[in-house]
């Protein structure tokens, strides 16, 4: 579960590694191994799925307070007496689903009725192996690491495709072909996003992606890839594309009520219908993981003089930053309409994105530029970058003016 000799560094940044060693150390050789694994997955899988809670709580918090309204407060621990202000509210929602009936439609496929958000679940936790969440706290080292977290974060559309069919509804069933509609629109652009990444680093290994971003200009500022033109395009679509992808708003139409009930979940109910939500935000924070590793450093100090924290402290503070900015366009936007959905991703995303991948080939043919023509170069990859989406934001909105409401 490392990417350095944990050894080599300071108590705090090997704790875990630690902890996880003393566990492990009165087993032979052979078996450490796969207890070092094992527990790896646990840790992983006990810290998102409270993080899950947490968040739920924090959401309804955040959107009442831009509502102004007080959020969940009626959730106490009557049996130890105690005012919890709302914090055991996600403890309430996990009994009250535990609890409710599992309702299976009768002309349903049992089978697959009960593998949809097993599967669902199950894809969204792979994703977590190959993100670095320190410099010592990396489950899995792989060369190719960033094409196995986009091709286990695709295989979640089988699943909810497997929901909408297997419900035998077809109000399942259309919301689940619309969510593919847009899943796919959405898959193009995100993964055309991070090519610039990986061209500039010339690796799709994470570790190698997130040790290149630990230099510093002038011994101050972060070299972080969301400083260049390039990379500040190239991190707005990923974060554009990644909202469409984990459905959050404004591109919940999977699940638009007032259209489709409840889209492909119209017809689960109990721990079932709570698998979905849990899958959805693990992917929300896999692709949150994904985008600070890719974009803002990952575990990387923002300055040299705050490098004694340690480096997973870094990375859960820009993890919760980006999860926060997704809870906050929850409460700001309204929901687009699936016209406006497929127009954003194929005519203006997908373009910005390819042209943002010739801007970061200039940047890199253009590296050992100094002097007046390092102000050029920053200047051509910012007409790069700006120009065409302007151009593009024109053509997308022309012949769509403002509309005019009429009242009876």
């Amino acid at each position: 579960m490392s990417a350095h000799p944990a050894n080599a560094l300071p108590l705090l940044e090997r704790l875990p590694v630690a902890l996880r060693d003393a566990c492990t150390s009165w087993l032979p050789e052979s078996w450490r191994w796969l207890a070092n694994s094992l527990l790896s997955i646990v840790a992983i899988f006990v810290v998102f799925a409270t993080l899950f809670a947490l968040l739920t709580l924090a959401e309804r918090k955040i959107l009442g307070r831009v509502q102004n309204r007080p959020g969940p407060n009626r959730a106490p621990l009557p049996f130890l007496g105690i005012r919890t202000y709302g914090l055991a509210q996600p403890l309430a929602d996990g009994i009250k689903m535990l609890t409710k009936e599992d309702i299976v439609p009768r002309g349903a496929d049992r089978v697959l009725h009960f593998l949809a958000p097993v599967a669902l679940l199950a894809f969204s936790i792979l994703t977590f192996a190959v993100i670095p969440y320190g410099r010592a706290l990396l489950p899995v080292e792989l060369d190719a690491a960033v094409l196995y977290f986009f091709a286990a974060g695709a295989a979640t559309e089988l699943a909810i495709f497997m929901a909408g069919w297997a419900s035998r509804n077809k109000y399942s069933l259309l919301a689940a072909m619309r969510a593919l509609a847009q899943l796919i629109s959405y898959e193009l652009p995100l993964l055309l996003s991070i090519v610039p990444v990986v061209l500039v680093a010339g690796s799709l290994s994470t570790s190698e992606i997130v040790e290149q971003q630990g230099t510093w200009l002038f011994g101050v500022f972060p070299q972080w890839h969301v400083f260049t033109p390039w990379g500040f395009a190239g991190f707005l679509i990923f974060f554009v594309a990644a909202l469409a992808e984990s459905n959050r708003s404004p591109f919940d139409l999977p699940e638009a009520e007032s259209e489709l009930i409840a889209g492909h979940l119209t017809e689960y109910s109990g721990f079932k219908y709570a698998l979905f939500f849990m899958a959805e935000y693990f992917g929300m924070c896999a692709l949150s993981g994904m985008g600070v590793t890719l974009f803002l450093g990952g575990w990387q100090a923002p300055i040299p003089a705050l490098a004694f924290i340690p480096s997973y402290g870094w990375f859960a503070a820009k993890l919760l930053a980006l999860l926060f900015v997704f809870m906050w366009i929850r409460a700001t936007f309204p929901r687009l309409r699936i016209d406006q959905l497929t127009r954003l991703a194929w005519k203006f995303l997908v373009p910005l994105a390819l042209v943002n991948l010739f801007t970061a080939a200039f940047w890199v043919l253009s590296s050992g530029w100094a002097g007046p023509l390092a102000f050029a170069r920053w200047l051509v990859a910012g007409t790069l970058v700006l120009g065409p989406f302007l151009v593009l934001g024109r053509r997308l909105s022309a012949g769509l003016g403002p509309r005019t409401y009429r009242y009876a």
